[in-house]
């Protein structure tokens, strides 16, 4: 695989001279590791240098038996690490799955922290800077900072599940949840090897409305500014071509709703969205939805695809199906003020099948709202959240 296969945003062009071309595209050299984990083998892959040294990635891989399998790539977000029932769960949906710590640590399983490695050489090898954010590594070198090495862990990953034998590389897809999401954000912009990408409640503007407005004022205008323009994934998204399925909640502490929307515009590619109401934060809240799974069947394997909303307009949205639409809702809030304080409430919505549309008439409290169509398999697509002011201004310019 040549490296014009994956892209580099021109921001991150800066750092090419310390990202090596061939070590992102190439299978990364691998060593064995140690663990309790049953049905999945541990390993550690080699990386990217951090202040000069190299570095080692810990992550579990597995595969159901067969050959040509789809493949994808799990990112993990705070507070977590490589998951090896992650993998099971799509193992046991027929994909291989390789699920890596960005972070420079190993589960618990494996020793449970940060690991120094010493393989023959004069060279230790580390896990490279910890996570997550990296802010405060805003005045290092952009290839010492944490972003760009679990990026790199993360297109590394794409390029070693491709080489194993019972791996389709034309069917590989990344999905991540929270800062795996983010990251996902970003990936889907730098390797276009991948065939799908699905963030789940990560995305860009973290700058404009964020879980972290507090510390970019606490980093200072210039820092804040210098960590947003090379690591925000609204730098990278533009260059995104693939189809992206969107998962979040409406009351997402860490990622509001508009710069949710801000951000899924921003790709090239065919979006999908799959926004629940108060949807829980976590990583196995995040790994639940059927439709992360669905989504990925119908592009990988051929299976039909989610509801697509094809239209959608002040009270109503047009759609498209292949399985039969089951039910049709109207989210909406009446609130105003912060995006994860705001309560939303849910009515039921006509759903027309013979026009494949759904109606609802806009209570006139209602300060923002979306509707919800779900199939008979229980699959959830959403439509665009619109709000006031900007229906207004729609109406007043017809």
């Amino acid at each position: 695989m040549k490296f014009a296969a994956i892209i580099l945003a021109p921001l991150l062009a800066q750092a090419a001279s310390s990202w090596n071309p061939k070590e992102l595209s190439s299978p990364p050299r691998v060593w064995r590791a140690e663990s309790a984990e049953a049905g999945v083998r541990a390993l550690y892959y080699q990386s990217v240098p951090w202040k000069g040294e190299p570095t080692r990635v810990f992550a579990y891989y597995g595969a159901p038996a067969g050959r040509k399998l789809p493949a994808m790539v799990l990112i993990h977000g705070g507070g977590g690490t490589a998951f090896a029932e992650w993998v099971r769960i799509w193992n046991r949906r027929g994909y291989a799955a390789i699920a890596m710590d960005t972070c420079g640590a190993e589960p618990q399983s494996a020793g449970g922290k940060r690991h120094l490695w010493n393989p023959p050489g004069p060279h230790q090898a580390h896990g490279g800077p910890p996570g997550w954010g990296g802010f405060n590594q805003t005045g290092q070198p952009v290839a010492d900072q944490w972003p760009y090495h679990a990026v790199a862990a993360a297109v590394l990953a794409n390029s070693l599940i491709r080489s194993f034998p019972e791996v389709d590389p034309k069917r590989i897809g990344v999905t991540g949840i929270s800062w795996g999401g983010y990251l996902t954000a970003i990936v889907a912009g730098i390797d276009r090897r991948f065939r799908l990408a699905i963030p789940v409640y990560g995305c860009g503007f973290l700058g404009e409305d964020s879980a972290w407005l507090k510390g970019f004022a606490a980093m200072g205008e210039q820092r804040a500014s210098r960590w947003l323009s090379l690591w925000d994934p609204s730098v990278y998204l533009p260059a995104a071509k693939m189809p992206m399925l969107w998962v979040s909640g409406t009351n997402d502490f860490a990622y509001p709703m508009p710069s949710l929307r801000r951000s899924y515009r921003l790709p090239k590619g065919p979006r999908t969205l799959a926004i629940r109401v108060r949807m829980q934060h976590s990583h196995p809240d995040g790994a639940k939805p059927e439709e992360i799974y669905a989504f990925a069947d119908s592009i990988l394997r051929g299976r039909p695809p989610l509801i697509r909303i094809t239209h959608t307009a002040t009270n109503r949205v047009t759609f498209r199906s292949s399985v039969p639409v089951v039910k049709a809702e109207l989210n909406y809030t009446a609130d105003e003020g912060p995006w994860q304080q705001r309560c939303w409430e849910t009515i039921a919505a006509a759903l027309d099948e013979k026009r494949h549309q759904a109606s609802a008439e806009i209570p006139a409290a209602a300060r923002a709202w979306y509707f919800n169509l779900t199939d008979a398999g229980g699959r959830l697509v959403s439509s665009e959240y619109q709000d006031a002011a900007s229906a207004t201004a729609s109406a007043e310019g017809r």
